[in-house]
């Protein structure tokens, strides 16, 4: 089972990240199932996200089921899980991982520090870039190590 877990949250994230940008299309759809397997997305997202419509970006006319933020840590954890499968043959705990999701961190802390303060209200674009190297990150890091953990220690 322990094997499996890294592959189960990989299709997880790259499944949710999809159905992040495939539901604003369903919702606008005129089918009743396609609106209703929306609407729990948008019930879904709403549990971890503000979901301010000033702040998400529009599909089709409708806004996205998280902000832009989140969607931008969404994307990049997508793309974090790929990476970790497709750039390491011999996974490893990576060392130093504090100190790689600080750093990660900077630009989204950054971002909402200067909204917090009222110094600057970035656009979307720039909330969801900022977001990207978090999430990419925070991906990478935690299958890279659950993967390492279930083939054990390095002969």
């Amino acid at each position: 089972m322990q094997r499996i877990v890294p592959g189960i949250l990989t299709i997880g994230a790259l499944a949710w990240s999809a159905t992040l940008f495939l539901a604003p299309y369903a919702l606008s759809s005129d089918d009743p199932r396609h609106v209703a397997a929306a609407a729990l997305v948008y019930q879904a997202a709403g549990l971890i996200c503000h979901q301010q419509s000033e702040r998400s970006f529009h599909l089709a006319g409708v806004q996205q089921p998280v902000c832009a933020r989140c969607a931008g840590l969404y994307v990049a954890g997508a793309s974090g899980v790929l990476a970790a499968w497709i750039l390491s043959r011999r996974p490893r705990a990576p060392r130093r991982t504090r100190m790689i999701l600080i750093a990660a961190a900077v630009p989204t802390v950054f971002t909402v520090a200067l909204e917090f303060f009222g110094l600057a209200y970035p656009s979307n674009t720039v909330r969801a870039v900022s977001a990207l190297p978090l999430g990419g990150a925070a991906a990478w890091v935690f299958v890279q190590s659950l993967r390492a953990e279930a083939l054990g220690p390095e002969p």
